[in-house]
């Protein structure tokens, strides 16, 4: 009977692995079946009117941004582990704190700043007294803009990254290059930077994917991107067809550069392990110590420190009372869909991981892989995605409701708070997978053999021995999607029940009515929450330093 029940709780987790892997292909589904239902005169009239212009924006804007992260990153990452210059050790910890701003924040912070009638070119027109045509100055609301805001945030991935693999590397290498008669930035590019290369390109790549997923930032400047093209579509113009359509471009986009990341992370073998000898850093005096200064506090200052300031001087300057009924409801309705979001996505990512080591085979790793591409996936897909399938069925429902017993049923699934939560659900159940996965690695196979042979079966396992092991990894998930959450703004504006606004949806509506100084109140919230991982993230890098 024992023996039977256990394979009874096994085959029942399997099966809950198997719906959750799913559902988190459901939105690859849905975009595809509605795109190639659709009549071929809606992806014609597209190709003639906006698809060349969304593609080569969304191309030059993705080019400008994996440039600049890339040297940004890699250049700082280089300065911080391999010299040694004045105020090392803090801007070591600092580079890592623009993470925690969402690129549509900052833009709203530096369009604030740098705008015509901003607070620079209206104190340049006072101090020289130009007229408004009487001199030049770059456009914020441009392709470059929204590429500069995107670089400022997501260029962190790249440092991360690129830090720890220069630290993994033994000095060896380093010495044998100098000992031939390398420059120690010869020896950076003969030795160190191809070692580190699969890193690098694979922050590179989770930038970019996060470049072609962004609405808030283009969709603020103006810049005409995929992105924007299906929420207008599906809005604006009413046309789920051409919205489908255009998902469907964004998502074979978005899933080559996951299986890019993915192949550039596997390379990533020879560096691994245990360093032998530590590089020893390069003392910097003189000029290049002040340039080595100035190259790794620019990004910290230009990513944080700036546009926390300006959003602190609008928000004192604002209307908006974060204490009011209204803006009560804003908070709670985020705090409850990220606590909701959370909980529901890291316990997924117990399940499937948990399966995957128990129950290990081809349709368990299958299924892992599944709920890992939900990340390459924009927020905007993702919604489209679910609500073609969700809508049909409602209104499949509501009809024969009405045709059998006369009784309207509505939007039971379309218009509820469980399917946005689903939808958030399928795009940070990728960060709770990685989460889980560091964790579980630290858990030997032998803990859970003798688990089984002291009577425990799957559910028990994972319960008793999993569980209080995993609690720090856990956590870190958890905090990790609650703050995702909090910044995730397409899904939302899409997908949101009807008057049920958040945070982010707040900061969007005022911003896009120019009402900057309102906006910058749910955006310092946001921004707030998003250094509780970025504080967690700098505990843990000082830890494993």
């Amino acid at each position: 009977m024992q023996q039977r029940h256990r394979t009874v709780t096994e085959r029942l987790l399997y099966a809950v692995a198997i719906l959750i892997a799913a559902f988190c292909a459901l939105p690859h589904l849905g975009v595809l079946l509605a795109a190639v239902s659709a009549e071929s005169d809606t992806l014609a009239h597209l190709a003639q009117t906006v698809l060349g212009r969304y593609t080569a924006t969304t191309l030059i804007l993705l080019a400008l941004v994996s440039v600049g992260t890339l040297l940004i990153g890699t250049g700082a990452a280089w300065l911080v582990v391999m010299t040694e210059f004045t105020g090392r050790r803090i801007l070591e910890v600092a580079l890592v704190l623009p993470l925690a701003f969402p690129a549509y924040v900052i833009a709203y912070a530096y369009t604030h700043l740098l705008d015509h009638p901003g607070i620079v070119q209206a104190t340049l027109r006072d101090i020289t007294g130009w007229g408004p045509r009487d001199y030049w100055f770059p456009e914020i609301r441009s392709t470059g803009g929204a590429a500069a805001m995107l670089m400022l945030v997501l260029y962190p991935y790249v440092y991360l990254l690129a830090r720890a693999a220069f630290i993994s590397q033994s000095a060896t290498t380093v010495f044998a290059a100098r000992s031939l008669g390398r420059t120690p930035l010869g020896a950076f590019f003969s030795v160190t930077l191809p070692m580190a290369r699969p890193a690098i390109a694979a922050g590179v790549l989770l930038a970019a994917m996060e470049t072609i997923a962004d609405y808030g930032t283009v969709s603020y400047f103006g810049v005409q991107t995929f992105a924007t093209g299906i929420y207008t579509s599906w809005f604006s113009l009413a046309d789920r067809a051409g919205a489908a359509q255009l998902a469907l471009g964004l998502l074979a986009f978005a899933l080559l550069l996951a299986v890019l990341e993915r192949k550039s992370r596997g390379q990533a073998r020879y560096h691994s392990g245990r360093r032998r000898e530590p590089v020893p850093r390069t003392p910097l005096k003189g000029g290049l110590n002040a340039a080595a200064l100035v190259a790794c506090s620019l990004p910290v200052l230009l990513g944080a420190l700036i546009p926390a300031l300006a959003l602190l001087t609008m928000a004192i300057g604002s209307e908006q009372d974060i204490l009011s009924r209204r803006y009560i409801r804003f908070i709670e309705n985020s705090l409850t869909l990220a606590t909701v979001a959370a909980i529901v996505t890291v316990g997924a990512a117990v399940i499937l991981g948990s399966i995957s080591r128990i129950l290990p085979g081809r349709l368990t790793g299958i299924a892992l892989y599944v709920g890992r591409l939900g990340y390459a996936v924009p927020g905007g897909v993702i919604a489209v995605g679910l609500l073609v399938p969700f809508a049909a069925f409602d209104n499949a429902l509501d009809s024969w409701m009405r045709d059998t017993f006369d009784i309207s049923t509505g939007l039971l699934f379309t218009g509820s708070i469980w399917v946005l939560v689903g939808a958030y659900m399928i795009r940070f159940l990728a960060a709770a997978i990685g989460a889980y996965e560091g964790g579980i690695s630290t858990v030997s196979p032998n803990m859970d053999a003798a688990a089984r042979v002291l009577g425990q079966n799957a559910v028990g396992t994972v319960r008793r021995i999993h569980m209080p092991l995993l609690r720090p990894s856990l956590l870190t998930a958890g905090l990790i999607v609650f703050v995702d959450v909090m910044k995730e703004l397409p899904a939302t504006l899409i997908m949101r029940p009807f008057n049920y606004d958040t945070l982010a949806v707040q900061a969007h509506r005022l911003a896009a009515d120019e009402r900057l100084e309102g906006a910058a109140v749910p955006s310092l919230v946001i921004a707030v929450l998003g250094l509780l991982p970025v504080v967690l993230l700098i505990h843990r890098m000082r830890k494993e330093d």
